[in-house]
């Protein structure tokens, strides 16, 4: 029945209400005559005019104040408030009038109690009417914990009213002045607690209202949670709650930084702007994970014009439109935007821009990165990755770039696959080529003492969560087919970082370069994969199947290493990083071969890259970065 009043029209449904409130202000009225009289009631003479007058007067005052506009899911405090204030002035209204008529039959009291009744009758009914409506959630899929009493755990549990596959069951929060406690008839219950309350109450959801709290803080919160057979979710921040717009699609999985196991590294905002404001910027790979989130970080430090290189159309078209988006958003300032389609191994369309638009900067983020796809299409991954690279460092000095920065990996430390082995070369021809002592790609060897003008500089970090090939995205969607979750080795671990953390790491190091500088970032500990893999699992509710537990959820698979892959990354190939201005980014001096013996294994390896020859590469890639093996990938 009630779901067939549900599916009623809007205009339906308030001719519903009016009618009852018609209705209730009758009674109203017979029951402050009954009360006044001490005698059931039955109005005689002009009598029959109190019993009119009191619809006549409720309709128009309770239709402007918004009582019809009201949905009866939605009734809180505010609609009562409001109810109270509509009646109020129809009292008053009524009283008057009552005084001003002088009906005979009609004592002038009816006009206080019929307006006290009439509240009464009308907050009954809709409180009755949220009731009835809240009572469909006993059929709820998902029962719900939320962490935290504070104003954004009161405000997500008002708005819970609406979603009946949640059913709100209490609340947890650290404060000993709330615990035990209630809020809107929902009881606080102490952290030290959730074991039994989430087995007594048979609790599927923890939902974290805490916005505000530190990164550390979560992820203690987060741990203490980890054994209980619970699916976590979040809030986002303060800003979304204070909108109103609190509905399911706001509770979301947990952030990835929650499982980085360390707090994300702060930006420096003077570092950031220093080389940005007002030029020209140029970004290479524009489309791709860390080349979008630049350009997001970039078009915040108020450039004249940036300019987005991308080979990939639907992926040029993709940031753009973004970004387009976000400058009409902020409406702070006005940066220039050029998509440009074009594939930074072809010098000439590279030069033709830089000569068109004059970049003082270029963040050169374009490469294959795909450890087995570069294994499997080694030409290409030379090709554009080393000399993709020499392309734009060549344009980028020819045309007077005042900084240039590459983005590079901790695969490029001691590689064991061909995909860490360019990022290397990478490296050592953006070192080779800012301490020449000659310029570099001129005809004359000795046309005498030359100084690099551009600021080369190369950025290192580990793998970066959420980025395309991710484990994090790979693990939520196995998670959510139902597993297996698969891992490569039970001992592999990853150094990791946060996207945006990436690219202001990129734009820092950018503005801090002095020539040839390697930067990488103290990352913390490195994480070991399969320790990921069982917390994705736990923190959504499930549990992992092993022989210990054979009737868990999701089982994880170990798949063995990939071609390349190696059981531990390393950020450094020397020892004693320097320090910086930033004190979590670090300054690594290595070794590289001069530029005039560069220059011959470079044409080399693009002679072997162009012919295909797998041994010809190999053998090349051994020759230019020390430390390369590639026989690495098949140890056990």
């Amino acid at each position: 029945m009630l779901q067939r009043i549900l599916g009623w029209s809007r205009t339906a449904k308030r001719l519903v209400v009016v009618a009852m409130d018609v209705c209730l202000g009758v009674a109203a009225m017979w029951l402050a005559f009954t009360l006044r009289l001490d005698t059931p009631h039955w109005p005689q003479g002009m009598q029959w005019m109190a019993y009119v007058l009191a619809p006549v007067l409720a309709f128009p005052i309770f239709a402007k104040l918004g009582l019809y506009r009201a949905i009866f899911r939605y009734t809180g405090i505010t609609a009562l408030i409001t109810t109270g204030k509509a009646v109020a002035v129809y009292g008053t209204l009524l009283l008057a009038c009552l005084l001003a008529a002088q009906w005979e039959g009609v004592p002038r009291s009816v006009g206080i109690l019929q307006p006290l009744l009439f509240m009464l009758l009308v907050g009954a009914s809709r409180a009755l009417g949220w009731l009835a409506l809240a009572g469909r959630n006993s059929r709820a899929s998902h029962r719900l914990l939320i962490y935290g009493a504070g104003s954004a755990g009161a405000q997500t549990a008002a708005g819970l009213g609406n979603m009946p596959q949640y059913l709100l069951k209490g609340f947890v929060d650290d404060d000993a002045s709330k615990i035990g406690r209630s809020i809107n008839g929902v009881r606080v219950h102490s952290p030290k607690a959730l074991q039994d309350v989430v087995r007594r109450l048979d609790i599927t959801d923890v939902l974290l209202a805490l916005p505000s709290s530190t990164r550390q803080r979560r992820r203690q919160i987060i741990e203490g949670l980890r054994d209980l057979p619970v699916h976590i979710r979040t809030l986002p921040g303060l800003s979304d709650l204070a909108s109103g717009r609190v509905t399911v699609t706001d509770f979301q999985d947990l952030e990835i930084e929650d499982l980085l196991g360390r707090e994300p590294v702060a930006p420096d905002p003077g570092l950031l702007g220093r080389s940005l404001s007002g030029t020209v910027v140029l970004v290479t790979g524009a489309g791709g994970s860390i080349g979008s989130e630049l350009c997001r970080q970039i078009v915040r430090e108020q450039p004249r014009q940036l300019l987005l290189v991308e080979h990939s159309e639907f992926a040029l078209y993709t940031i753009h439109h973004e970004l387009q988006a976000l400058l009409a958003q902020t409406g702070e300032h006005a940066c220039e935007l050029t998509p440009l389609l074009a594939n930074v191994t072809q010098q000439e369309r590279m030069a033709d821009i830089c000569r068109r638009y004059r970049p003082m900067s270029i963040y050169h983020a374009a490469a294959y990165k795909h450890v087995p796809m570069v294994e499997a299409n080694a030409g290409e991954g030379i090709l554009n990755n080393v000399f993709g690279t020499l392309a734009m460092v060549r344009v980028a000095l020819e045309h007077g770039a005042s900084h240039f920065v590459l983005i590079s990996t901790d695969k490029a430390v001691r590689p064991t696959n061909i995909m860490g082995a360019t990022k290397r070369v990478a490296e050592m021809v953006l070192q080779a080529v800012a301490a020449s002592p000659r310029t570099p790609f001129g005809t004359d060897a000795a046309d005498g003492p030359w100084k690099c003008t551009t600021r080369f500089s190369m950025v290192r970090f580990g793998n970066v969560l959420g980025s395309s090939g991710s484990v994090i995205p790979l693990f939520r969607k196995q998670i959510a087919m139902g597993g297996p979750v698969t891992v490569t080795h039970p001992e592999v671990t990853r150094y990791f970082m946060t996207i945006a953390e990436a690219a202001q790491l990129v734009l820092q190091a950018g503005a801090m370069a002095e020539g040839g500088d390697v930067f990488l970032l103290d990352m913390g500990e490195p994480l070991q994969i399969l320790e990921l893999a069982q917390r994705m699992v736990a923190l959504s509710g499930l549990t992992v199947r092993d022989a210990r537990h054979p009737a868990g959820d999701i089982e994880i698979v170990f798949t063995g290493l990939r071609p390349g892959e190696k059981l531990y990354e390393e950020l450094l190939i020397g020892d004693n990083p320097l320090p910086t201005a930033h004190p979590r980014i670090l300054r690594a001096r290595e070794e590289y071969r001069p530029w005039d013996e560069l220059q011959a294994s470079l044409k080399a390896l693009r002679q072997a890259a162009q012919a295909g020859d797998h041994g010809a590469m190999t053998a090349m890639l051994r020759q230019l970065v020390p430390g390369y093996q590639p026989e690495a990938a098949d140890a056990p």
